[in-house]
């Protein structure tokens, strides 16, 4: 799989250095409690291309009071008479599912990835061996929280939805007190509405805090679609995170608002394709587009017949194709100098 540090594509025989897009695919909670489901959107995120399949590491009663409100997009979505820590309570999964999920993503060779919502999940995933930490927005004023991952010194990914500039910096501030460096961490803009109208995605302030907080950048999309994400890439993002389900009809706080599996395929497709059309910023004519040169470009030919010793003239020159004469952007050198053969009307002028 290709990671952030860039991966090599062949373009016309030749060599061509890509900087990748880290791909999540959030599977978050539509596993639905299930291990066969989650083992299926495990195979889905690896058919589609992803680098990472996410998922989310709780329990109830650590995240969620027994008279907590849920969110009103879960209330459409879930039993509108079941609480927040029933609906919940349902989607935990424990310590050997997680040992479970590992294994089965090594076995296809796709980094697992889970966002833990309190301490003990945290030393949890750190125990289990995960390279990284994903923090979601909810967690970006936990002090305590973020001092436990800060202390581990692991790459994160840092979730912003519902966030200032002011709070962004200071989670950066407590990580980096607590033992991350600012160079370890990538924070992703996101707004956490469910699913997000366009008018409130506000994709340049991905820009904002890239430029503003001198850290890597990503985002993490709730939109309807796959458009966002793929611009996202196109302005900068180095790490897109989206979400995605077997069947959006599903029960479940996520599922009406995540991708299908062939729609998330789509994405990471189109997004392999931005970061190839991105290129390095160098204007020079591409291998593909050599051979065109000499067809489209225009070369100084005769108007007219030229007889040996008469001047070059506007009277008597003009450009057509083919390129492969002398230039036009010799013209003002060649006029008033002497011909030194005869020309006939379009024959290709040399000197």
């Amino acid at each position: 799989m290709c990671g952030e540090a860039g991966c090599s594509g062949q373009q016309d025989g030749k060599e061509l250095k890509v900087l990748k897009t880290l791909i999540i695919a959030e599977a978050g909670v539509n596993h639905n409690g299930n291990m066969e489901i989650a083992h299926k959107l495990i195979n889905s995120a690896v058919d589609a291309g992803a680098d990472i399949v996410k998922f989310q590491t709780f329990t109830a009663d650590t995240l969620v009071s027994r008279n907590a409100k849920k969110a009103e997009y879960q209330k459409h979505t879930t039993d509108e008479v079941e609480s927040q820590h029933e609906m919940i309570k349902k989607l935990e999964l424990d310590r050997n599912a997680h040992l479970e999920l590992i294994a089965y993503c090594a076995e296809k060779n796709i980094e697992f990835l889970s966002s833990p919502f309190d301490n003990d999940s945290v030393d949890l995933l750190c125990k289990l061996g995960l390279k990284r930490f994903k923090i979601p927005s909810g967690e970006i004023t936990n002090l305590p929280y973020l001092r436990c991952i800060g202390k581990y010194g692991k790459p994160i990914i840092l979730s912003t939805g519902m966030a200032t500039l002011k709070e962004v910096e200071y989670a950066l501030e407590v990580l980096e007190k607590s033992g991350t460096s600012r160079g370890k961490i990538t924070v992703l803009h996101c707004n956490t509405e469910y699913p997000t109208p366009m008018k409130d995605v506000n994709l340049k302030a991905m820009l904002t805090i890239r430029d503003r907080l001198g850290v890597k950048v990503g985002y993490s999309d709730h939109t309807l679609g796959i458009e966002i994400p793929i611009a996202a890439v196109a302005i900068g993002a180095s790490v897109i995170e989206k979400h995605f389900t077997l069947d959006q009809s599903l029960p479940g706080p996520d599922h009406r608002a995540s991708l299908k599996p062939e729609d998330l395929k789509v994405m990471v497709e189109a997004i392999r394709n931005i970061e190839l059309a991105l290129g390095n910023g160098e204007k020079v004519p591409s291998a593909s587009e050599q051979k065109n040169i000499s067809v489209v470009r225009k070369s100084i030919v005769a108007s007219r017949n030229i007889k040996k010793g008469e001047l070059f003239t506007e009277d008597n020159l003009t450009a057509k194709r083919p390129g492969t004469g002398l230039s036009p952007k010799l013209w003002d050198e060649l006029i008033r100098t002497t011909a030194k053969k005869d020309f006939n009307q379009e024959e290709l002028i040399q000197i």
